[in-house]
C-alpha cells in the first residue's frame, strides 16, 4: 500500500509548527514517531494535504519532575518512559503499562504525545493518563491551555484537540503516601493491542482506602474510568468480596463492541478479571490485603 500525496514541511520550534497548522487547518497532520500515523495513510484512511514533521523540535523532547509533578514532553519516546528510573520509582504502574507497549523497535520510535494524542481505546497510555488524572498542555497560535485528561479523550481516535493546536506536554501529578497500585492486560500476542487492560491506584490511611482509582482500555470508545467502583471502595476496609464486587461493577460499567478479535461480551468479562487483579496487586502492595 502506497499512501496518497501530501506536502512535507519539518518544524523546528514549536511556534514553526504551529504556524504551518494554522495556515492548512485540518488538512494538516502532525508527524511524531509515525508508528500510528503511517498506516493510517498506507491503507487510505487519512488524505492530509500536509505532513508537520516535529521530530526537530528539541524543544518537546524531554522528561523531567518539577513540584512534584511529572513532566512528559510530547516528542519523548516510549522507551524513555519505559527505562526511566524517576518513573519506575515514583509512578511505577506507568512504568509497567510502558513495558507492554508494542515492541522495542516501535518504542525506540514511536513517542509518548504521539500516542496520546492518537487516541486508541485499547492503547496502554491514554489508559494510565486517565488513571493518574494527568493534565495535557496544548499550544496553538491563540495561546497556550490545560486540559484534563477526563476531558481530553472524546471519543475512538478522537480528542478535543481542535485544528492548529498541538500536544506539547503531558504533566502526572505525585502519587499520595501509602499508594498501591496495579496494571494487567490480555493480548493475542506479546505487543499486540489489548484485548482488555485495567489499572488502579489504592491510596490507604491506617485500614481504610481513601482514594480508589480504577481505569479500563479496550473496553469502550475511550479508556474508562470506573467512578461507581471506586465509590464503593472509599473510605472503606477492603476485603476479599468488596474488590470481588467492586471489580463486578467496573465491568457493568463497560461498553465494548464485537471485533474480529473478541467479542464483547468476552471483553466484559476479561475486564472484570483484570479488575479484580489490578485490585488484589494494588491492596498487597498498599500493604493491606
Amino acid at each position: 500500500m502506497k499512501p496518497p500525496e501530501f506536502k512535507y514541511v519539518a518544524a523546528r520550534t514549536v511556534d514553526e509548527a504551529i504556524r504551518h497548522l494554522g495556515s492548512h487547518g485540518e488538512g494538516a497532520k502532525v508527524l511524531a514517531g509515525g508508528q500510528s500515523l503511517t498506516p493510517m495513510l498506507n491503507f487510505r484512511l487519512l488524505h492530509p494535504e500536509v505532513l508537520v514533521d516535529i521530530n526537530r523540535v528539541k524543544e518537546l523532547d524531554f522528561l523531567s519532575e518539577k513540584d512534584g509533578r511529572l513532566r512528559i514532553g510530547a516528542l519523548t519516546r516510549h522507551r524513555t518512559v519505559a527505562s526511566s528510573k524517576l518513573i519506575s520509582e515514583k509512578w511505577p504502574v506507568l512504568s509497567a503499562a510502558a513495558a507492554e507497549v508494542a515492541h522495542p523497535a516501535i518504542r525506540n520510535r514511536g513517542t509518548f504525545g504521539g500516542s496520546v494524542a492518537h487516541a486508541d481505546p485499547a492503547a496502554e497510555f491514554p489508559m494510565i493518563t486517565m488513571l493518574l488524572d494527568a493534565e495535557m498542555k496544548i499550544a496553538s497560535a491563540g495561546g497556550a491551555k490545560t486540559i484534563k485528561a477526563r476531558d481530553f479523550f472524546v471519543s475512538y481516535l478522537t480528542t478535543a484537540l481542535q485544528d492548529g493546536e498541538i500536544l506539547t506536554e503531558i504533566q502526572i501529578p505525585p502519587l499520595p503516601a501509602q499508594t498501591g497500585w496495579g496494571f494487567e492486560e490480555l493480548s493475542r500476542r506479546p505487543g499486540d493491542f489489548a484485548i482488555a487492560a485495567a489499572a488502579t491506584t489504592l491510596t490507604m490511611k491506617g485500614k481504610k482506602c481513601i482514594e480508589a482509582r480504577i481505569c479500563m482500555a479496550g473496553v469502550g470508545a475511550t479508556a474508562l474510568r470506573a467512578p461507581a467502583a471506586e465509590a464503593m471502595l472509599k473510605d472503606q476496609e477492603l476485603s476479599g468480596d468488596l474488590l470481588e464486587k467492586a471489580a463486578h461493577q467496573a465491568s457493568e460499567d463497560t461498553d465494548p463492541s464485537n471485533d474480529l478479535h473478541a467479542s464483547a461480551n468476552f471483553r466484559r468479562h476479561v475486564a472484570g478479571v483484570l479488575v479484580r487483579r489490578v485490585l488484589e496487586n494494588a491492596a498487597q502492595r498498599a500493604g493491606k490485603v
